[in-house]
């Protein structure tokens, strides 16, 4: 499965190119409900394989229930995520299912 191309960004880590996409409009979970936080999708460009989502701990800032500061998401933010991922495991060159991490203190877990 791939990403829509449509509104992504560039990225480069670790001299690999990338494209990420935060949704712009939330999810019903998202917009309702605590706990809608944001999720990045990230994917390789040269022969994109598995994707990467990062629920990250940000509200997304059109939630109805948040009552915390939003704080936008930086691409040094999401190139330290995908470095995180790395590390647990995901192999964006390889085909497979999609890899899902959550952002907990800063660090990336992985969900099972």
């Amino acid at each position: 499965m791939s990403i829509p191309k449509k509104g992504t960004r560039k990225i480069i880590v670790d001299g690999e190119p990338f494209i990420w996409l935060i949704r712009r409009q939330p999810t019903y979970t998202q917009e309702c409900f605590h706990g809608g936080n944001l999720h990045v999708a990230v994917e390789r460009i040269a022969k994109p394989g598995s994707v990467l989502v990062i629920i990250t701990d940000r509200p997304h800032p059109q939630g109805l229930v948040s009552k915390q500061e939003v704080k936008p998401v930086t691409p040094s933010d999401v190139t330290q995520w995908m470095q995180q991922a790395m590390q647990l495991g995901w192999q964006p060159q390889l085909p497979g299912i999609t890899f899902k991490v959550q952002i907990a203190g800063g660090r990336a877990e992985k969900i099972y």
